[in-house]
């Protein structure tokens, strides 16, 4: 029943990002929208198992979000003249954390690279390829 409720939930989640992913295409608009639906759910399984409530030093929730990833994202939006403003307790939320990875992803990986996208969330936009191999290849085992 348990893991019923959690994919229903899962479910549900991924629905209300679908205008999210839309922006994050590679730019064309007849193109279909970069599904990063089994990269976030790897990066969720490395990250916290699955746990929105788990907590590592100032990294929280179910993708592990620190409060510079949600001033960055907040940064973003205000660029693009948007209102939204995500707060420290929108990490604990997994909608709102998959939100944060693809507003990220569409701001600093607009080719869709999921190495990269598994790699920067790691170590940053700036991140160094071998501080991030371990990490890289944990992610990509979930995924398979």
């Amino acid at each position: 029943m348990k893991r019923l409720v959690k994919h229903l939930c899962l479910s549900l989640s991924i629905l209300t990002l679908m205008p999210l992913q839309a922006g994050a295409a590679n730019g064309n608009d007849d193109s279909e929208p970069f599904d990063w639906t089994p990269v976030m759910e790897a990066i969720i399984l490395v990250e916290s198992e699955g746990n929105p409530n788990a907590v590592s030093g100032n990294s929280v929730g179910v993708m592990q979000i620190t409060p510079i990833l949600v001033r960055e994202c907040n940064n973003i939006l205000k660029s693009r003249g948007s209102e939204k403003r995500y707060t420290l307790a929108d990490r604990y939320d997994i909608g709102k954390s998959k939100e944060m990875f693809l507003l990220i992803q569409s701001q600093y990986n607009k080719t869709n690279n999921v190495e990269r996208a598994i790699r920067s969330w790691n170590g940053g936009p700036k991140y160094s390829v071998r501080a991030t191999d371990r990490y890289y290849k944990k992610v990509l085992r979930r995924m398979k």
